[in-house]
This record gives structure tokens, sequence and C-alpha cells, in this order.
């Protein structure tokens, strides 16, 4: 069960119904992170992690700004100077989106990890 797919998923279906309000479960650490970068960029609204009994749920409101986000699978290995590309291949433009990748240094968007000069691993991708 992959926690992060399921949450942009259910993020995507919701955006493309119409929906201003998901709950979303289950949650996890990089998925917290995730929701974090994603409300820095303005793609998702406020969004709290409530404790329902059997475990915790994201609540999260939606701004109807996201295009398209999902996982990357698989949790591709890249090195600095090929984040560009990979920018290409998920983004349909440059500038337009981000990619959020897993380094030494934490969870960061694509642009963040150019500027430091550090790879990492492909978690998502949001625009």
């Amino acid at each position: 069960m992959d926690t992060l797919a399921n949450l942009l998923i259910n993020i995507k279906n919701c955006e493309k119904v119409g929906k201003t309000e998901i709950i979303s479960r289950p949650i996890s650490k990089v998925s917290t992170s995730v929701l974090k970068l994603m409300q820095e960029h303005g793609y998702i609204g406020e969004w709290e992690i409530i404790d329902d009994g059997r475990g915790s749920v994201y609540k999260i409101t939606l701004v109807h700004r996201l295009n398209d986000c999902g996982p990357i699978k698989p949790r591709t290995p890249i090195r600095h100077n090929e984040i560009e590309r990979w920018e290409k291949r998920y983004l349909p433009a440059q500038g337009f989106g981000i990619i959020i990748l897993t380094s030494s240094k934490g969870i960061m968007t694509h642009q963040e990890a150019k500027k430091k000069g550090i790879g990492g691993k492909l978690l998502a991708f949001v625009y």
C-alpha cells in the first residue's frame, strides 16, 4: 500500500469532480511533507490531521488550481545534473509545476535541489 500514491490520486479525483474538501487516509511522514510543499506552492489550501479514533486522517481544502498530480513509480534515483531531463518528462512546460524528490537534505522541490546542487529519488509531480 502506497500512502503517497493514495493521497495524490484522491486529491486529483476530488479536484476533477469539483469537491472543495476531502478526507484522506492513511497518513505518513512523507505524505505530510508533500502536502506542506503543495500548500507552499498554492496547489491546495489549508489542511490538518484529525484523529478520528481509528487512526488519523487528513482534512484538505482544495483551491481548484491543480491540473494534474501523481506519484512517480518506480522511485528513480537521479543526480543533480539529470533533474532537467525529468522535468521535461513529467511537467508540461519549463517553470510550470513542481517535481517533488527526497534527498539526504529532506523532501524538496526540483528547483530547490537544483539550487543546492543535490540529487535524490523522485516522489511525485504536481502542476
